[in-house]
């Protein structure tokens, strides 16, 4: 075939990348640059940093080569192993003598693209890890737009989660506030109505409770729309509610259970305190100020 008639791949910025197989051709263009001693476990620490990051701005984007992922999985049924190893240690166990790990992933790859290309992309759009994105910085998350949270909340729905609404704008006092969990969360009859009561009941619910009863056992999200108003009337609770869910939240993880909350405000200039320890951040299309005006 002629040169004309072979398609080019350009190199461009890094930062020019569509996707994750547009930064990987970036790779494969130049791997002494990328990959210079050649390990393809290299490779995979900077597609992993490249996922995290994807769940920090809050970017869907399929994502095929996280541990346990499609990826991995077609890997394994063509080689017909049941190995435990990642792709990038498995294909650097198996490579034959004439070619190296890198080569081999890319060939690999191509053929990977090709399989899967009829596959339905709702089945490559989101990773194993339903709700991660709202798990990774914080365990609290602030909305301005009602429709983002609504989207949010239907997201997480789809993948299992049992998501409880809140309307923290009508909070006139704290004793509305104990009201509405209790009554929401099913809280026992016992339930005092003051904060440590709240501290005691969301984490049992959080790290022991009935959500587990959701079709694939998710987890559980907090969505509390008008918090800025409830932050006005009640400060010092607002403030509280919010730590005391992200410490059930974080123990809750520990347990490998998925516990959150989701925050509406009508103030896009809102600011909390720093609760359970991590800061309360705004979602990843609204992170700027100026994607709030």
């Amino acid at each position: 075939m002629s040169t004309e008639q072979t398609p080019q791949k350009a190199v461009k910025h890094w930062q020019d990348c569509a996707d994750v197989y547009d930064f990987l051709e970036q790779v494969r263009l130049r791997p002494e640059m990328w990959l210079p001693d050649g390990s393809l476990l290299h490779l995979q620490s900077i597609l992993t940093g490249y996922r995290v990051a994807l769940g920090v701005h809050g970017i869907d984007e399929p994502f095929d080569f996280w541990p346990g992922e499609r990826f991995t999985q077609w890997l394994h049924e063509r080689r017909g192993t049941s190995s435990s190893l990642t792709w990038a240690a498995e294909i650097e166990r198996i490579t034959p003598p004439h070619s190296t790990p890198v080569a081999e992933f890319f060939v690999l790859l191509d053929a990977f693209r090709h399989d899967i290309a009829p596959a339905p992309a709702e089945t490559v759009r989101t990773t194993g890890l339903p709700g991660i994105d709202f798990m990774l910085n914080t365990f609290v998350t602030l909305f301005w737009r009602r429709r983002l949270l609504t989207e949010a909340a239907l997201r997480l729905e789809e993948r299992g989660f049992r998501v409880v609404h809140l309307a923290a704008g009508t909070w006139a006092t704290d004793k509305d506030m104990h009201q509405d969990f209790a009554a929401a969360l099913q809280f026992p009859d016992y339930y005092g109505r003051n904060l440590d009561a709240l501290n005691d009941c969301l984490g049992d619910i959080a790290c022991y409770g009935p959500y587990d009863d959701s079709p694939e056992g998710s987890g559980l999200v907090l969505v509390m729309t008008d918090y800025d108003r409830f932050a006005t009337t009640s400060p010092r609770t607002a403030q509280i509610v919010l730590d005391v869910i992200a410490d059930r939240a974080r123990q809750a993880a520990v347990l490998q259970r998925r516990f959150f909350a989701l925050i509406h405000s009508n103030d896009p200039d809102i600011r909390f305190e720093p609760v359970g320890a991590a800061a309360v951040m705004w979602n990843g299309e609204e992170w700027l100020d100026s994607s709030r005006r």
